[in-house]
């Protein structure tokens, strides 16, 4: 039963955990992004745990990574 639960539920979870810790980490300047509110937005730059990005011509803010994912792609019908 505790080897079900590990590989159904804990290792998948991890797993998505490293996978988007990596991703946090190889973001650079110019990579387009999505924040958790939902907007998107261009890397002006990354400093570890705080990113500057730019939502608009001349519009910057600043944003933890952890809030930052990739832009979801379209799904074609």
């Amino acid at each position: 039963m505790i080897a079900v639960f590990y590989f159904f539920l804990i290792r998948p979870q991890s797993q998505q955990a490293k996978k988007e810790k990596d991703y946090r980490a190889g973001l650079q300047k110019g990579d387009r992004v999505m924040t958790a509110g939902g907007i998107h937005a261009s890397i002006v730059s990354n400093e570890g745990e705080m990113a500057t990005i730019e939502v608009a011509p001349q519009v910057r803010i600043r944003v933890q990574t952890a809030t930052l994912q990739p832009i979801p792609t379209q799904k074609e019908k």
